[in-house]
């Protein structure tokens, strides 16, 4: 018999803590190299890149609600920063760094409001095809930055289109020895994992060919000497002319913080067969990212490779995010001396291998398979994040993936509201309708929501389908959902159908639907109360008076 061990037992616990213990040194030892790349990729340097994965490590797993998940310095995070820190660069060559301090606070406010606001599970919303297309339009841009950083030579700008237009500036200039050192990078990540992962390849990459490097005294940039110690405290600058741009920039950060972090929350319980708590995540990610600032460090969200790790090497809980952030403060304290020598060529090939994991293999791969709306939304949303920004593709992308959708639903609708004789395939309390009264009247099931996206199709039907009979029965049992727009559908072709010589019979409408339909003046100014009946026994009953009374109305006629 299998025995189960109590949590609270001491070797249960001994269990735990080890396997935190053991899941956030690996965390740690994944986190350091990125780190410190995106730190040089963000224009702050390699300190800003330990700073921010420090803060955000500790503080996110502390407050956040994924217990395994290991929050840090980001593809997409990274991005936004530099080009805040190149907008914010003051005539001197320094980074006005209180201003952007005040913009990382800013959007880790954002993000605590979000999660209080209760948003977070709305990520859940976000169509396939725009996350794999913002996915690879970073992947782009990340490779698109370094291709400068890997052949020595300094970048130009940070803007992808603008580097790929300046590429013949490289000319003579290319420094061989930064090629091979980001050549030997890229092949090292990406081919050393499939003979081994018994140590992380993108940190056997960063220790080796950095000592590579020293031994043979090769003429590259290295990132240079970071501050030994403690951060100090910066304080946010807000510069209240600008306070417009300022947000902007700050809600752009926290929106692809959520959607970044949340996206690794769903992946995380998929691995440890949990339920994150969203809001709280959202929260956590916040203070995380404010307390990033506060210390000049980048922002930064849930990272999908380090949690992988995390868990894989036994990280159940917060204290193995806690612990990841501890290991990068303990080399920040002891090893920054060392940290100094690593050359600029290895971390931009470690950015490059980031970027080409990143890009969406799976999803490119489907696209002449998957509906053309898809492929094409996929394809809008890479292209768009290359070329304009994170949120406008992003948020471009959303607002096409509603139309589609809208377009779909009211395709499917259209197709399932039909307007049929009573005899061709009725609902079961139909079949009880007398004979005489059978050939007498049309009946139309609408069934499903009756909104904005249907209410062209739903006009089309009336103009079309005009019974013979004169009288219609409209059966909206099975009604889901109406609003304003669908209302407005409905007032319009019913009074097509009245003006035509049709007489209404509007049949099971919810309380609810009745008071909207009150209020937008459906009833009784287009159909009498006489004629809206709670249910089809309530019409029944009622059938033989109406059609009596319009045989009457047709003799006097």
């Amino acid at each position: 018999m299998n025995v189960i061990a109590d949590p609270r037992t001491p070797a249960s616990s001994w269990k735990i803590g080890r396997g935190d213990f053991f899941g956030g040194v690996a965390a740690g030892v994944v986190a350091l190299p990125l780190a410190l790349a995106f730190g040089v990729a963000s224009g702050l340097g390699p300190a800003a890149g330990l700073y921010g994965a420090i803060a955000t490590g500790i503080f996110a797993a502390v407050f956040g609600g994924t217990p395994v998940q290991i929050t840090g310095p980001t593809g997409p995070m990274t991005l936004v920063v530099a080009g805040v820190v190149a907008t914010n660069t003051l005539p001197s060559g320094q980074v006005n760094l209180p201003v952007l301090v005040g913009i990382i606070v800013l959007a880790g406010l954002a993000q605590v409001v979000l999660g209080m606001l209760r948003v977070g599970a709305y990520i859940r919303y976000v169509p396939y095809p725009v996350i794999s297309g913002f996915m690879s339009g970073v992947g782009v841009i990340i490779i698109v930055q370094q291709i400068f950083p890997m052949l020595g030579v300094e970048p130009p700008s940070s803007n992808p289109l603008s580097i790929l237009r300046q590429l013949h500036l490289l000319g003579g200039h290319i420094v061989w020895g930064a090629v091979a050192l980001s050549a030997l990078t890229i092949a090292t990540v990406l081919i050393l994992p499939r003979f081994t992962k018994a140590v992380p390849s993108s940190l056997v990459a960063l220790v080796v060919l950095t000592a590579l490097a020293v031994l043979l005294k090769l003429d590259v940039s290295v990132i240079g000497e970071i501050p030994s110690g403690l951060p100090r405290l910066v304080m946010p600058s807000f510069d209240f002319q600008q306070l417009p741009a300022l947000l902007a920039v700050a809600i752009e950060l926290a929106f692809l913080g959520a959607i970044d972090s949340l996206l690794t929350s769903l992946v995380a319980d998929n691995l440890t067969r949990t339920q994150h708590d969203s809001n709280r995540e959202l929260v956590g990610q916040g203070l995380g990212n404010i307390a990033a600032g506060l210390i000049g460090g980048i922002p930064g969200a849930g990272a999908t490779m380090r949690t992988v790790i995390n868990v894989e090497a036994g990280g159940r809980s917060r204290l193995s995010g806690v612990i990841h952030g501890l290991f990068l403060a303990a080399v920040l304290l002891g090893l920054s001396s060392l940290v100094q020598h690593i050359p600029r060529a290895v971390l931009a090939g470690l950015l490059v291998a980031v970027g080409i994991g990143i890009i969406d293999y799976r999803g490119l791969s489907h696209v002449l398979k998957v509906p053309r709306s898809d492929a094409f939304l996929m394809l809008f949303v890479l292209v768009l994040t290359v070329a304009t920004d994170l949120i406008t593709a992003v948020a471009a992308g959303l607002i096409i993936a509603s139309f589609v959708f809208m377009k779909k639903i009211s395709d499917v609708a259209a197709r399932e509201t039909m307007l049929t004789p009573v005899a061709d395939e009725p609902w079961a309390d139909e079949l009880t309708i007398p004979n005489a009264i059978r050939d007498k009247l049309y009946i139309k099931h609408v069934d499903g929501p009756l909104f904005f996206g249907f209410a062209s199709q739903f006009l089309d039907i009336a103009r079309q389908a005009i019974p013979q009979s004169k009288l219609l029965v409209l059966r909206m049992d099975r009604i889901s959902y109406m609003d304003q727009t669908g209302v407005y559908a409905l007032r319009d072709a019913l009074i097509r159908l009245i003006a035509a010589g049709v007489r209404v019979l509007v049949v099971g409408v919810s309380v609810i639907h009745v008071d909207l339909l009150e209020k937008l003046q459906v009833i009784p100014a287009v159909v009498p109360e006489a004629d809206v009946f709670s249910d089809f026994n309530a019409l029944q009953k009622a059938l033989p008076g109406i059609i009596s009374e319009m045989h009457a109305k047709t003799d006097l006629g």
